[in-house]
């Protein structure tokens, strides 16, 4: 273990950031769904935290959020109920928080 150790194999923090900046823009995973992935993986709650914040700094969650709803939605109106609810249960799958989801679904179904 100290060999491994060494060579710097095991390192939560390393491996926490990679992981969270991986599933953040390779899936469009948001920052609860990556925060409960790293808790099944045994990171501790003080380090999810400070990881979260690096990967998604001030407003980097609504960028990537628009982004993602751009890329699946795209030409399709949001104005309709289904639609609608459809685009927020996607959004809220990947882990964007209901603060987002709700800001973000007002703005697009104002712009169709």
């Amino acid at each position: 273990m100290r060999k491994l150790r060494s060579f710097n194999y095991i390192n939560d923090e390393s491996f926490a950031h990679h992981w969270a900046l991986s599933r953040a823009e390779s899936r469009g995973y948001g920052p609860q769904r990556i925060e409960q992935e790293l808790k099944a993986k045994g990171i501790v709650q003080p380090m999810i935290q400070d990881v979260l914040a690096a990967t998604f700094g001030a407003g980097d969650e609504n960028k990537r959020a628009k982004a993602l709803l751009d890329k699946k939605f795209r030409g399709v109106n949001l104005r309709d109920p289904k639609t609608l609810r459809r685009a927020g249960a996607f959004l809220q799958r990947r882990g964007y928080s209901s603060q987002v989801i709700v800001d973000l679904m007002r703005r697009r179904a104002e712009e169709d």
